[in-house]
């Protein structure tokens, strides 16, 4: 097989043998990811071309394309087909007459209309039509063409990876439209960071919030940072431990239907909520992680990387059981569980694999639901099917995962904590097992995750009611 053939070359014309009248064309359809790399690149983050509610209000009536991205078509088009390499750009001047609109197809011309033989340039007449065979832009560039003939491969253009934190923050709350505010105890929110993430949801329209803990220090945390408790709810408790007691109370009488974790430690909520038995489930609880990861096609869950700090084979089962069951309300029917390890083959001297074995096992039998396991899977297998394929791992799982299940808690905060900080994720997570979902946020948390984490633990919640209705049903039908 001769190997050149598959390589894509570029061919310049030189200024000897352009003639008068003679012409090229590309043709370019612009996406919304064009528009999203171009304000990038450039800077230009102009709401009419990165907003769609102030540009629907504009002119234009619409999101349209930046008008140098047309100019930049043309550049395109000089550059790398005619004249091609090794021409210099000396002027361009354009009309931009139409707007360019997101799935337009632009067809790029340019042609010679004039030589200079003295000084060996060209002028070339530029037109950039769209689809209907309307003129969008147009002008005159003056170049000097390469005098020397070259034949050189191809060079694609390095990606550009798209990540619109924002966006992906709004399709997040897209989830939780139509639904009604729920009750949420919030426990303790005695720094500006846990106060401000729950005044934030509630403002988005997820809770409604009732401050547990000293009366007097959340009115002065809310002072001093100038946020407002009008019409909130605030139940008066002298410390922390007193604020997790009455929180896990009134989640245990049905008054709250979410608890939400503010400036204490997680094991002090916690322990309140196991101290009260109509919270328990018989299910070992356990944090879930979801992250937006820039380089990972679908949202990512990871546990369990908060709680449980080395659970057995029996806490895995539970640990595993519970984030699918939140896969599925997240709307994934058949989630993909990668179980991870160092290594992706069973062995004797790593006990992670061992689990991993007989989890798979388990699953198989009946004794895990609701998803697809297999592990033992090292991380680059679990989340690229290109590794898997390297190392002749045949999955269904391998490179598609949607829950990574880490064998303890040491791995798993540091894996989430580099895609956070390293891998540019945005996360948020959960505590799930007891009778009602635990917002719990980090410190660390900014705005944003905090809302996120709320939104999250309301999705459960109304997963939570529409249960206890199917059971009350079931009742009433015996």
């Amino acid at each position: 097989m001769n190997l050149t053939q598959d390589i894509q070359w570029l061919e310049n014309v030189t200024y000897d043998e352009l003639s008068i009248g003679q012409s090229a064309r590309l043709l370019r359809t612009l996406t919304q990811a064009d528009i999203q790399a171009f304000a990038a690149v450039s800077g230009d983050t102009n709401p009419a071309h990165l907003n769609a509610e102030y540009a629907n209000d504009t002119l234009f009536h619409g999101v349209i394309a930046h008008g140098m991205w047309g100019g930049a078509l043309i550049s395109a088009l000089l550059g790398t087909e005619f004249p091609g390499p090794g021409t210099i750009y000396l002027e361009q001047n354009l009309k931009f007459v139409k707007p360019v609109r997101i799935g337009d197809t632009l067809t790029v011309t340019a042609t010679v209309i004039s030589k200079d033989d003295e000084k060996k340039r060209a002028e070339l007449d530029c037109q950039v039509v769209n689809q209907k065979g309307a003129v969008v832009l147009h002008g005159t560039a003056r170049v000097m063409p390469p005098t020397e003939k070259v034949r050189l491969p191809k060079i694609n253009a390095p990606q550009i990876q798209l990540f619109d934190p924002e966006m992906r923050f709004k399709e997040l709350l897209a989830l939780a439209a139509g639904k009604e505010a729920v009750r949420c105890a919030v426990v303790h929110p005695c720094d500006t960071g846990s106060l401000s993430g729950a005044i934030d949801s509630a403002r988005h329209g997820l809770i409604v919030p009732v401050l547990i803990g000293p009366a007097k220090r959340i009115r002065f945390v809310a002072a001093e940072a100038n946020i407002s408790l009008e019409g909130v709810e605030i139940v008066d408790v002298e410390h922390s431990h007193a604020a997790a007691q009455m929180g896990a109370g009134m989640a245990a009488r049905g008054e709250v239907e979410v608890i939400m974790k503010g400036s204490l430690h997680t094991d002090e909520m916690l322990k309140a909520v196991l101290a009260e038995p109509s919270l328990r489930t018989g299910r070992r609880m356990s944090h879930v992680f979801r992250f937006d990861v820039p380089l990972y096609p679908k949202p990512l869950l990871i546990t369990d990387a908060a709680l449980n700090i080395r659970p057995n084979l029996a806490e895995k089962v539970d640990i595993i059981q519970n984030a699918i069951d939140f896969a599925r309300i997240m709307g994934v029917d058949l989630p993909k569980v990668a179980i991870l390890s160092a290594v992706e083959t069973v062995s004797a001297h790593i006990p992670s694999t061992l689990d991993a074995a007989a989890l798979c096992k388990m699953a198989d039998r009946g004794q895990i639901q609701g998803g697809i396991l297999d592990g033992p899977l090292a991380f680059d297998n679990a989340i690229s099917a290109e590794a898997a394929e390297i190392k002749h791992i045949t999955s269904v799982v391998a490179g598609h995962a949607d829950i990574l299940a880490v064998p303890d808690l040491e791995s798993g905060n540091m894996l989430a904590k580099q895609l956070e900080y390293l891998g540019g994720a945005t996360g948020a997570g959960l505590v799930l097992g007891a009778r009602v979902p635990i917002a719990l946020t980090s410190r660390a948390d900014g705005p944003r995750a905090r809302v996120s984490s709320a939104l999250l633990a309301v999705l459960a919640a109304y997963d939570a009611r529409r249960e206890r209705t199917v059971r009350a049903a079931a009742l009433l039908k015996d």
